[in-house]
């Protein structure tokens, strides 16, 4: 098996995820990287990370498996409930009412970074609870990991993985089944899940709500702003963004307008 990454090594793969996804690695996490390069290198039965470099430089496919096993996938339903008080009590009525005189009736929702499912599924519940007729929605949910993505399409959650939604949402929603619970098909249908590597822009356009959270933390500055203008581009006028509650574009050269409503702070495409 591989020593620990030589510094010429660490600074050669760092450079190649940097390229690659935008996603910045620094000596602090150093230890993260080198122990998920030890599981690729012992799947593929490799000695040597020079190697490995090799193999992910000329196939796209495990690239994407390497960038899968580098990125952290942490995140639970109904996860900072403010975000969704103002989804609640402020975005939906504002979109509704810039609806009201328009043919077009389906509110459309990115979920970027969507992880394991759990996001996109917390706001099709909210949507299917509180949108009136003839209202409709649809979630594209994104991620870069493969493997969460496969646990969002198949929507079965373990019993601690549901803790957190309300009980007549689990109800509604939710079938219980051995070891944990099942998305209805109903909800599973509002929902598109999709690779998408943000270091790229989406075929997406006209988007009124984007989900962005916890994911800029990853990226260095430039890499921040040229996701932010990817947003920006794929956003319909008067649309709103949600990123993390410890994440800010202050200091950014963009063109997001600060919002602050009563329940969270979140940023509009003011145009």
């Amino acid at each position: 098996m591989a020593d620990l990454l030589s510094d010429v090594e660490f600074d050669m793969f760092r450079k190649v995820i940097y390229t690659e996804s935008g996603i910045t690695f620094s000596d602090t996490n150093r230890s993260i990287l080198d122990s998920r390069l030890k599981e690729r290198l012992r799947e593929k039965q490799l000695d040597s990370v020079q190697d490995y470099y090799r193999i992910i430089t000329s196939d796209k496919e495990e690239m994407k498996l390497f960038l899968d096993s580098v990125t952290t996938n942490l995140t639970r339903f109904f996860r900072n409930q403010p975000h969704f008080d103002a989804l609640i009590n402020y975005v939906i009525p504002h979109l509704l009412e810039q609806k009201k005189g328009q043919f077009d009736k389906k509110i459309r929702i990115w979920s970027a970074g969507c992880s394991t499912g759990e996001e996109p599924y917390t706001i099709a519940m909210i949507l299917k609870d509180i949108l009136p007729p003839p209202y409709t929605f649809e979630i594209m949910a994104s991620d870069i990991s493969l493997k969460s993505l496969m646990v969002g399409k198949q929507g079965f959650y373990a019993d601690s993985r549901v803790v957190g939604i309300p009980e007549k949402y689990l109800a509604k929603f939710f079938t219980k089944v051995d070891g944990g619970y099942q998305v209805s098909q109903d909800l599973m249908q509002t929902i598109r899940f999709d690779y998408h590597n943000l270091k790229y822009a989406p075929t997406a356009r006209n988007l009124d709500i984007v989900f962005c959270r916890n994911v800029l933390i990853y990226f260095d500055e430039a890499a921040q702003l040229e996701v932010i203008n990817h947003f920006w581009d794929a956003m319909a006028p008067k649309s709103y963004l949600y990123i993390g509650h410890s994440e800010s574009l202050f200091g950014m050269n963009t063109k997001f307008e600060f919002l602050k409503t009563n329940w969270a702070c979140l940023y509009q495409k003011n145009i």
